[in-house]
């Protein structure tokens, strides 16, 4: 079928839906087999006894920092095996957010099985993933069509990275799912403000914040869509109201958006958040979250004001989330504030990370767009820049056909792609928070744009593929000419996505540690960029197969980042090392296995400005192996434990 100018084809019946349930199935397959055989990684170690004491003490005593939603769905299948948990541990009963000597003690320290305990909370992330998944293809599809609605479902289903953190108990696949549930249906409201899509657009937007607390971006977001939705009604209405009923219709109007609005955020935190927070505090002492809430905001803007003196303005939000703290009726919400500071107040700190060959403490602009152009597909990445010229040759051509009428194009765009605007409207914001924050945390922090980059691409993509434009009406030789070219556009693209699962399903299973070619794949990513893009610490478990296929190795100094414990998978073989304990060979150790993450954090050069000991430095490895030539290099190793443990023979 014809129509504007471009032909559209589709799938029959229910094909597209059972095509993209088959890429979410090969999608929960991956990452199970990936999961498998991967340890705890970072943030696991603090949110897996976290989430199993929201839901099985009703105590949200561990990791405020980060909304409970994910954490809970990790706990609840820990709540169907016999584990111990240690509730009598000072980690526990005493001591502050101890989130992290409390997950060493539950997963390793406490009698239980530390794999199984992991496996299974994973089911909650692969759960969220899936959801993502179908419900990016429900609105791609209405969007797109079947057929190519299937594209943006294929890219971020597939998606190397995706595959990684998307079975790990962390808020990042959580972000997404919330993000892109919360925007369809504020969309939806915006463009029909029935009773129904308000409370769909207040659940969902409650959704999200339990998500990641990143998601408060959705306050601002939201905002802008309805000034830009509403300055469009007033531009379309304008001259087809009477000139003295303006003032009073567009009032009216205006006011109606701003009751929506404010129904939409009520409903988010008055019936979801509270309640679930109301759920999850609901054993937590009231003395101890006023104590523990009032010591994790100590340092909060300088601290508290001096006897005598008001508090500075930024310091007046935790004076204020001390004070819901105390109140038995709003300390759900005490509780849900005290970690959007904790985030915020980390978030201006920044964080230790190696980037392009230097470590430093302080963020870079330039991190995320790196990351990005070494972490996403080539396919993708072509694209994506494809699609972005392919949008701008579109404008040129209009402008030159009908000359600069901004406000009637821009009105006519609105009102026929309002939903692609406020797709790239997000797409941007998010970009430029990501770029100016201090917070350097991997590409994972990117997630929640994927899936609308993902529906903008193929739009682009579909509109020139089938774009015949008028010519197959006035001049139809010209018309059959780009009628044949169709087939060349479809292979074309038909080769990227091809190239694209080549890619993803190679990557298996070391996901986590994907680079694209630019980025020297798999092999050499960490030359550029390390952390939660390369070392997360997932390869514990593939150290302990190394050490039982070498039996030469009979004890092995082990200095590792992430959330395993090389105690608990090598007893009595591992040594728990660092740079400062000097040389493993001077106690009779002759075998070195060190995380790439610590060893570029070590080796590499320091920032101006980064204060970083000699005796950190892991010198004597250095010394007595070269470091590789070019960006990032490290001694060559003689075995890798997956991809991201180094391990030398120290002989």
């Amino acid at each position: 079928m014809l129509y504007n100018g471009i032909m559209k084809i589709s799938l029959p019946g229910r094909t597209g839906w059972f095509l993209a349930g088959m890429i979410a199935a090969v999608a929960v397959i991956l990452m199970l087999s990936a999961s498998a055989n991967e340890s705890a990684i970072v943030d696991e170690l603090a949110h897996i006894p976290a989430g199993y004491g929201y839901v099985r003490y009703l105590d949200f005593r561990l990791n405020p920092e980060h909304p409970p939603l994910l954490k809970a769905l990790a706990g609840i299948p820990l709540l169907f095996l016999d584990v111990n948990f240690p509730d009598k541990n000072a980690s526990w009963t005493s001591e502050i957010n101890s989130q992290w000597a409390t997950g060493g003690a539950f997963l390793y320290g406490a009698g239980n099985d530390a794999d199984r305990i992991v496996q299974a909370s994973r089911l909650g992330a692969i759960l969220l993933t899936v959801l993502t998944v179908l419900f990016l293809y429900f609105w791609s599809s209405r969007l797109l069509g079947k057929l190519w609605g299937l594209v943006p479902v294929l890219l971020f289903g597939l998606s190397p990275s995706v595959l990684a953190h998307g079975h790990f108990v962390t808020t990042d696949a959580a972000a997404v799912f919330g993000i892109l549930v919360a925007t369809y249906f504020f969309l939806r409201s915006l463009g029909e403000p029935s009773r129904w899509n308000i409370l769909w657009a207040g659940l969902t937007f409650g959704l999200a914040a339990l998500t990641k607390f990143s998601t408060v971006l959705l306050v601002p977001f939201f905002l802008f869509l309805i000034l830009v939705f509403y300055l469009a009604e007033i531009g379309q209405a304008f001259h087809r109201v009477s000139r003295g009923a303006r003032l009073r219709h567009f009032s009216l109007l205006a006011l109606r958006h701003i009751r929506n609005a404010a129904v939409i955020m009520l409903i988010g935190y008055v019936l979801v958040v509270y309640p679930v927070y109301l759920l999850f505090t609901w054993n937590y002492p009231v003395e101890k979250q006023v104590s523990d809430t009032e010591f994790i905001l100590t340092s909060f803007a300088g601290g508290p004001p001096a006897p005598g003196e008001t508090c500075k303005p930024v310091r007046c939000l935790a004076d204020l989330n001390i004070r819901l703290a105390e109140s038995p009726v709003l300390r759900p919400f005490g509780e849900y504030m005290l970690g959007v500071l904790m985030v915020m107040q980390r978030s201006a700190g920044g964080n230790t990370a190696y980037f392009l060959g230097q470590v430093s403490a302080a963020g870079s602009p330039w991190y995320f767009p790196v990351v990005y152009l070494l972490k996403e597909p080539l396919p993708v990445i072509i694209m994506f820049f494809a699609a972005l010229l392919l949008g701008l040759r579109a404008v040129w051509r209009k402008i030159r056909e009908r000359g600069l009428r901004v406000r009637y194009d821009f009105l006519d765009y609105l009102s026929l792609n309002f939903t692609e605007f406020a797709m790239l409207v997000f797409v941007l914001l998010y970009w430029a928070w990501s770029i100016q924050s201090p917070l350097n945390i991997g590409f994972r922090h990117l997630f929640p744009v994927l899936p609308f980059t993902y529906i903008l691409a193929a739009s682009a993509w579909k509109k020139w593929v089938w774009d015949l434009g008028p010519e197959m009406f006035r001049d139809p030789l010209a018309g059959m000419r780009k009628l044949a070219e169709v087939p060349i556009k479809y292979v074309f693209l038909v080769v990227l996505l091809f190239w694209f699962l080549v890619e993803s399903l190679a990557a298996a299973p070391y996901f986590l540690s994907y680079f694209n070619q630019v980025g020297g794949g798999g092999s050499q990513g960490y030359r550029y960029v390390t952390d939660s893009n390369y070392d997360w610490g997932q390869d514990l478990k593939r150290l302990k197969d190394l050490v039982r296929e070498n039996p030469e190795i009979d004890r092995i100094a082990v200095d590792y980042f992430g959330g395993g414990s090389a105690e608990y998978y090598l007893p009595g073989q591992s040594i728990p090392w660092w740079s400062s304990k000097g040389d493993p060979r001077d106690q009779g150790i002759y075998w070195l296995a060190i995380s790439v993450n610590t060893l570029q954090g070590a080796i590499q050069p320091a920032a101006p400005g980064f204060d970083r000991k000699p005796e950190d430095e892991y010198r004597w490895l250095t010394e007595l192996r070269p470091r590789a030539e070019g960006m990032g290099g490290i001694p060559e190793p003689d075995f890798r434990a997956g991809t991201s443990i180094f391990v030398y023979e120290l002989r």
